[in-house]
This record gives structure tokens, sequence and C-alpha cells, in this order.
């Protein structure tokens, strides 16, 4: 088993500061001393999978609202003339239709990122 000592000391200087502060900073006291420990059992964790040869895991980058920037815009930028084609050529339905495809395009490409992320 590891050398708890560390903690133990940890978890001392975290009890005397307490008492020589006052209850007024105990919730940051004990916040700091659970990132430390985190920290602790995260390196410890780390040392264990490599101990196996496994390699570290990467955290998963999410962008999905920013992949979605680039469509919005071209909705946007197509939808104004593509709105005035279609009200002044066909009317009530060919603008309906025209925004039911630009939102059948939209939602396709919201579901395609966030199916990547």
């Amino acid at each position: 088993m590891p050398d708890m000592r560390p903690i133990r000391d940890d978890l001392q200087a975290t009890l005397d500061a307490r008492r020589d502060l006052g209850p007024d900073y105990e919730a940051a006291l004990v916040d700091s001393f659970v990132e430390r420990l985190d920290a602790a059992i995260a390196a410890r964790v780390q040392a264990e999978l490599n101990g196996h040869g496994v390699a570290p895991a990467r955290p998963k980058q999410h962008n999905g609202g920013a992949a979605m920037i680039p469509v919005a815009l071209g909705s946007m930028g197509l939808g104004i003339p593509l709105t005035a084609i279609a009200a002044s050529n066909a009317g009530l339905v060919g603008l309906t239709i025209t925004w039911l495809a630009i939102v059948a395009i939209n939602v396709a490409a919201a579901v395609a990122i966030m199916r990547r992320a």
C-alpha cells in the first residue's frame, strides 16, 4: 500500500489552518484539501496505469457549437435571397418549402456534428 503520510500531513495542515482561521474559512479549506486529494489520487491512478503499460486517456474535445456557426451563417446568407425568389415566384407555398428545406439542412448538420463529438 502506498505511503499515506503526505495526505495525512495535508489533512493535518488543513485542520490546523481551520483551527487558526475559524469556521468562516472552512469551505475554502475543505475545497483546497479536496483538490489536493483529487490530484494525489489522479497521480496514483496514472502511475498504476503506466505500470501496466496503459496510455493516458485523452479528454474528448467538444466543439459542436463552434462547428455550427458556418452552417447557421450560410443558412441566413442563402435564406434571404431564397426567400425573396420563392415568395415572388411561388408565393406562400414556395416560401414554406424553402424554409422547410433550410430547417431540414440545419437539423441534419447539427445531428452530424453532434455524432462526431
